[in-house]
């Protein structure tokens, strides 16, 4: 057995994984296996009892994680946690109840671990930060988050549950459906914020969600992860189905219900910093929306009235319009030139999910052939501008040919641009007798490399130490 194959530290890992497909992909890093794995590597000697009956429990219990949120809310946290555990229990459900607290200071961590609860510290400010902390350090295998105010019925968890189990990677409660109780949505979030904001959602990305910002949702903890998301804040809910469609995954909704909250201090979120949050993540993440769609208007109405304007006059104001449709075309142009750099770039850090067509216009469109096109626009405009100036100077043929100028210098621009981000890091191989290179690992990293340490305790390597 190799060196890698001992070098193995038991983590929170809700489905069984394969060993060799682990060392292949993460040779250097530390392996995690499931309880199937562990009973069959009769070679690893070095596991403690308590390690193994730790991972056993990890592994073969917990189906479930019930994580809530929590940042003061020691009026309503006890309550929460307490009826969760009542629904895990009376449907024989093998599951735990996680807190993640953000930093509270009224008591909440110590009520919520009175009541059952496993406490999670997060020390980053946020909703998002939470739910991120929380799935980090989930055991189940699915994960069910919802608020720690008493607005979310917990005893009401089955049908997200039973989806999660038949497939489906991302369940969305849907409130509206569900019914929402008098004083639990404030009037202008119910018909105004997040109406128009969901339909902006399904408007851009095609998911059929009908209640974004629901806050009590379930998810497969593999899938939450794979989505990597990044959002610190109350955007957080949306990063969440955006992404999730985005990479394709199932999404389903079931109905819930929204009960006014029980406590007595005002909510933490804040409804128009936090809207336009929502509103700004959409935006960024859709640059069709954002940028082509905007622009192909722009473009196609500042041409047609320009082919209008331009042969002969139309009116006394006629250049005066048709000065205006060119500053259109320019725009416009600009625009969809930002779209095609603002998807190339994205789905080349793994924002986006890459696409055929994608692939289709950097095959037909590369940067020789993009700047061959510039420089021809360009020499047609100079000709233009020649012609102008030695044949009476007319505005009609000035306008259209420095326009032409312009969008022939942002198409070479945009070619250069479009070449640097075409540009891709060499990693090379380390040389023989070399350790490789070193490795940043994060807080769970390192613990985890801690947590290795004392179970192999002086049989650990100096790589291991180093990390």
């Amino acid at each position: 057995m190799g060196y890698w194959e001992q070098v193995v530290q038991i983590v929170n890992v809700p489905h069984l994984v394969s060993l060799d497909s682990l060392i292949t992909a993460e040779p250097g890093l530390i392996i995690s296996l499931a309880t199937a794995q562990i009973r069959e590597a009769q070679g690893i000697t070095r596991w403690s009892r308590e390690g193994i009956e730790w991972a056993m429990t990890c592994t073969d219990q917990v189906e479930v994680t019930l994580l809530m949120p929590c940042l003061n809310e020691a009026e309503t946290v006890a309550t929460c946690v307490r009826r969760a555990r009542r629904f895990l229990a009376e449907h024989d459900i093998g599951g735990e109840v996680v807190v993640a607290d953000n930093g509270s200071t009224d008591g909440s961590q110590e009520l919520a671990s009175e009541a059952g609860a496993r406490v999670v510290a997060i020390a980053d400010r946020g909703y998002g930060y939470a739910l991120r902390g929380g799935i980090a350090e989930a055991r189940g295998r699915y994960v069910i988050m919802g608020d720690a105010d008493d607005s979310y019925d917990f005893a009401a968890l089955m049908p997200f549950i039973e989806r999660l189990r038949g497939g489906t990677d991302l369940v969305m409660g849907n409130r509206f459906q569900g019914g929402i109780a008098p004083g639990a949505m404030p009037a202008l979030h119910r018909y105004l914020g997040n109406p128009v904001l969901s339909f902006i959602g399904r408007l851009f990305f095609g998911v059929q969600v009908g209640d974004f910002h629901c806050g009590l949702r379930g998810i497969r903890r593999e899938s939450a992860l794979a989505l990597g998301l990044q959002s610190g804040g109350m955007e957080f809910a949306s990063e969440m189905v955006v992404k999730a469609a985005l990479a394709r995954q199932r999404i389903e909704e079931v109905p819930t219900t929204l009960s006014p909250d029980g406590r007595s201090r005002p909510p933490h979120l804040r409804r128009w910093r936090d809207g336009w949050r929502h509103l700004l993540f959409l935006l960024l993440f859709s640059p069709r929306w954002l940028f082509l769609i905007p622009g192909m208007s722009l473009f196609a109405l500042g041409l047609v009235a320009s082919l209008a304007i331009a042969p002969s006059p139309a009116g006394r104001y006629d250049l005066n319009v048709l000065a205006g449709a060119s500053s259109l075309i320019v725009i416009g142009f600009q625009s969809v030139l930002f779209s095609v750099l603002t998807r190339i770039y994205a789905t080349r850090q793994g924002l986006l999910p890459e696409q055929a067509s994608d692939r289709r216009l950097l095959a037909v469109w590369s940067l020789e052939r993009i700047l061959v096109v510039g420089c021809a626009l360009a020499l047609a405009s100079l000709g233009g501008l020649i012609f102008s100036w030695a044949y009476g100077r007319s505005l009609r043929i000035v306008v259209p040919s420095a326009t032409v100028l312009v969008l022939s210098c942002q198409l070479i621009l945009s070619a250069f641009f479009l070449g640097i981000l075409g540009i891709r890091r060499a990693w090379h191989p380390a040389t023989a007798g070399a350790r490789g290179p070193a490795v940043t690992l994060g807080p769970v990293a390192c613990a985890q490399c801690a947590a290795a340490l004392t179970v192999l305790g002086p049989a650990a390597p100096a790589e291991l130490a180093d990390a």
